[in-house]
């Protein structure tokens, strides 16, 4: 099998992938793609583009395609003959479409967008030649998913749209495509009720004493170590060891993690640090993603959500319980709103006052989330200065 080391590298001559592809390397050193194989009893080489224009990842792709059509009984040699272009399938165009994009992409949260597409989108149009798509056809794949995870079903829909805009760029559509159709043939979304996605304050403690009580999984610890936290989920999600100081009790989120694209320090609570002591115990690797099944892989955004459905409780989000917090911290405490703000990393609004206010207010945030996290334990006797 070729890497992309190997391909830059090799010498001349024609050197083998798999599956018939090769990699043609002149003693000029201009490299190109072929794939052999066998039609109508007789075997056929077919270019696949030069190495400058064709990754090996794409030669794969293509290679793949060419091969399926063969198996449908086309010819390619004669549709190139007669001009036709290879077109791709709708998988192979969305996963050329993503690498394409991912390299100005901010940090692994969008990963999300291929996978979106994996599981709700390639089972049902995913084979189909990518200049094939309509309206209609998004449309069913839709369908299941309309009504069930609107949210979900509305980010897909403009991503299918970003893969045949793409697919118009690199003349595989021959016009450009309006998928503005797709939501009159669908039945309308309701709206969402925002007051359904923060779980009252009151409510959260023995949410969490169900959590604690109910056997340990890596979703179950990653919810109430963002509930302690008052995190993000994708926070959470990335988390990786070598962000934590367990001693001084310190999470040390990097800049390009966060929302705002600022570093951001959370005191952690006793019971945070405790779960993550347990976590230690059991790590893949000191650099290895906290909340994971094998370290290197994370945990899916659904995963938490997932938990909330599980225990019977809709409507709530896990991103809702920073509102719970911040209730909690504006009803209950004597803790200025400002303290609160830092603590879930918001950017001040003023910026003139953001200019001048340099305090990341350390302290006073660390005796709040030690009481947030007495609260949420139930704990009248915890120390709210104690980091733990």
């Amino acid at each position: 099998m070729l890497t992309a080391l190997k391909v830059k590298n090799l010498g001349p001559g024609r050197h083998a992938d798999a599956h018939g592809l090769y990699l043609l390397v002149k003693e000029s050193g201009a490299r190109s793609w072929v794939l052999r194989m066998q039609t109508e009893g007789r075997r056929r080489d077919f270019g696949l583009g030069s190495l400058r224009d064709v990754s090996l990842a794409e030669a794969r792709d293509a290679a793949a395609d060419l091969r399926r059509q063969v198996r449908r009984g086309g010819d390619p040699v004669a549709e190139k003959r007669a001009g036709k272009r290879t077109i791709p399938s709708f998988e192979t165009a969305a996963r050329a479409c993503y690498e394409s994009m991912r390299a100005g992409w901010k940090n692994k949260r969008h990963e999300s967008w291929i996978s979106s597409l994996t599981n709700h989108v390639f089972p049902m149009i995913g084979s189909k030649p990518v200049d094939e798509i309509d309206s209609a056809l998004v449309c069913d794949a839709l369908a299941p998913i309309w009504l069930e995870i609107p949210d979900t079903a509305n980010r897909i829909l403009q991503r299918i749209g970003a893969v045949l805009d793409f697919a118009h760029i690199k003349g595989w559509r021959k016009e450009e495509t309006s998928l503005r159709s797709v939501r009159k043939g669908l039945p309308r979304q309701a709206k969402a009720d925002t007051h359904l996605e923060a779980m009252p304050y009151s409510d959260v403690p023995a949410f969490m004493a169900n959590l604690a009580d109910a056997p340990p999984t890596v979703g179950r610890d990653a919810l109430r170590f963002t509930v302690y936290t008052a995190v993000r989920s994708n926070e959470t999600r990335f988390a990786v060891w070598s962000e934590f100081d367990l001693e001084n009790g310190v999470w040390s989120i990097p800049a390009e993690r966060m929302k705002a694209g600022e570093a951001h320090v959370v005191p952690l609570s006793r019971p945070a640090v405790a779960l993550l002591r347990r976590l230690w115990k059991v790590r893949e690797s000191d650099d290895a993603l906290v909340f994971s099944a094998n370290g290197t892989k994370p945990i899916s955004d659904m995963t938490m959500t997932k938990i909330l459905r599980d225990g019977g409780i809709a409507g709530c989000t896990v991103h809702g319980f920073r509102s719970s917090f911040t209730d909690w911290a504006a009803e209950t405490t004597d803790f200025p709103k400002e303290v609160a703000d830092k603590a879930l990393a918001h950017k001040l609004s003023n910026r003139v006052e953001a200019a001048y206010r340099r305090t990341d207010f350390f302290e006073k945030r660390r005796k709040l989330m030690a009481k947030w996290a007495a609260y949420l334990d139930n704990s009248q006797a915890a120390d709210a200065t104690d980091a733990a």
